[in-house]
């Protein structure tokens, strides 16, 4: 069994439980880095996975880094002995990994904020497609209140899911925000009763998992060209992924049951 991640599923849902309730679900000084990495790639590799729920057990969705982890550095710097490159290699083949593996994964993936997440906690539920918070969730881009930058794509992922002026006045600051504020800002799009969180995560899943899982790939995979090329290739990948799905068995599926009255049924 893992250390961090608990991974159940039912059909073709997964769910990734950040299972350390003890240090608050913190994503360093433990194997997270690399079972997240793992879980990715298994579900990357998997055709029939069609929908991811990431949550945290106990009360914290995630703390991000771990305190212990800064203390050491910081003990370090006042010995004198911290290497500044030996730091930015350990952000690069550590924590970073993560942002990599996690915005490029091609299947949906909700985030399910159960409690506090907090600086690389907040980043990572960025790099997720959806959120969906627990109304006793915060979230908190708080790197500057322990003397850091985000060190893990939050200065990247932040504006793209609240705008640049409400980034900046999270990153600035370090002030927790809480569920209602990131519903009206666009952090989140729902906020439920703790005791109904799991069933809003995963009712979404099961929205989302009862289409083609081809086509959901290739709709995520545009989603993120959107966000950093030109209308134009879009518009090239799209026409060329639209020539793949209107060959494909899917589409043919999706309108048959449509014109006989019926769910489909999809092979994938």
């Amino acid at each position: 069994m893992s250390d961090f991640l608990q991974i159940t599923r039912d059909g073709a849902v997964v769910t990734w439980t950040m299972n350390q309730p003890a240090t608050r679900n913190a994503l360093t000084g433990n194997t997270a880095v690399a079972e997240f990495v793992a879980a990715i790639e298994a579900v990357a590799a998997d055709r029939t996975v069609r929908a991811v729920i990431l949550t945290g057990a106990g009360p914290v969705f995630s703390s991000g880094g771990n305190v212990k982890d800064m203390a050491r550095f910081a003990d370090a710097a006042e010995a004198g002995t911290l290497d500044a490159e030996a730091v930015r290699n350990e952000y690069r083949h550590g924590i970073q990994r993560i942002p990599k593996a996690l915005w490029h994964l091609d299947v949906p993936v909700i985030a399910a904020v159960n409690g506090p997440a907090v600086g690389a906690g907040l980043d990572i539920t960025c790099m997720c497609d959806l959120r969906i918070a627990s109304s006793t969730a915060t979230f908190a881009e708080s790197f500057v209140r322990v003397g850091i930058v985000p060190g893990d794509g939050g200065a990247w992922l932040l504006p793209r899911a609240v705008g640049a002026a409400k980034a900046a006045e999270m990153a600035f600051t370090g002030d927790p925000i809480t569920a209602q504020e990131a519903l009206a800002c666009g952090l989140v799009s729902q906020v439920v009763a703790p005791e109904e969180l799991m069933n809003a995560a995963r009712t979404l899943a099961g929205r989302i998992a009862r289409n083609p899982g081809g086509v959901l790939r290739m709709t995520k995979k545009l989603l993120r060209e959107g966000v950093h090329n030109t209308l134009e290739s879009v518009l090239e990948t799209s026409a060329a992924y639209q020539a793949l799905a209107h060959l494909g068995p899917d589409h043919r599926e999706a309108v048959r049951a449509f014109i006989e009255k019926r769910p489909p049924i999809f092979k994938d």
